[in-house]
């Protein structure tokens, strides 16, 4: 854990939700180490992760390290926090940010599903704008595709909610053991599935899910 201009008392509880993420990750993946950064500025943040925007984030993930944002992470909840760090700690676990290895679908899933997993937070409130859509009679065609997960994306929230619930999808039907298999794999090889039938599947779920 490194600070720079950050109180001290900060730190500690960011250190703190770090080592619980740490035990999430290691319960469902394994071991993960990294240096979790906080700097004091979103600007500093920006250059030690070598991003061109950070508008709306709270956190980014390098091949070895969480940085902090500043200003997005005060505007969290105190389980948003939780959620967030879990998130991009899986992130480096799971050695995503090399990209390209995995569908992005997978990667921003399964991050968000080692997120939520200890956070107690309802599926129906952690995929509202996507459950607001299905409760209209809309259910999306296919997983979300690259595209959908790009900064200011129209449905840039129901894509990450769309991967979550995949990931969830999985972990309940199959077991963790099996999301953990899907990373070197595919669908059919890893579940047995071919991939439009799990994709229709996974379609029954948001249904029952969120509706």
């Amino acid at each position: 854990m490194v600070g720079h201009g950050v109180p001290a008392a900060v730190l500690r509880d960011l250190a703190a939700r770090a080592d619980r993420a740490r035990a999430t990750i290691a319960a469902l993946w394994g071991p993960v180490a990294a240096v979790v950064l906080f700097p004091a500025t979103d600007a500093e943040a920006a250059a030690l992760a070598g991003a061109g925007s950070t508008r709306g984030l709270a956190a980014m993930a390098t091949a070895d390290r969480v940085i902090v944002l500043p200003s997005g992470y005060a505007r969290l909840t105190g389980t948003g926090r939780d959620v967030v760090i879990t998130h991009e700690l899986a992130h480096v676990a799971t050695g995503a940010t090399r990209g390209g290895r995995v569908p992005m679908w997978l990667s921003e899933g399964f991050a968000d599903y080692a997120g939520y997993r200890d956070a107690g937070i309802a599926v129906r409130t952690a995929a509202a704008e996507l459950a607001a859509e299905v409760r209209a009679g809309v259910l999306p065609a296919r997983l979300p595709a690259p595209a959908d997960f790009a900064p200011g994306a129209p449905r840039l929230a129901q894509a990450y909610e769309e991967a979550w619930l995949a990931c969830r999808f999985v972990a309940e039907r199959f077991g963790e053991k099996a999301l953990v298999r899907l990373y070197g794999s595919d669908v059919e090889s890893a579940l047995g599935l071919p991939a439009a039938e799990f994709t229709g599947a996974w379609r029954d779920y948001l249904r029952e899910e969120l509706t």
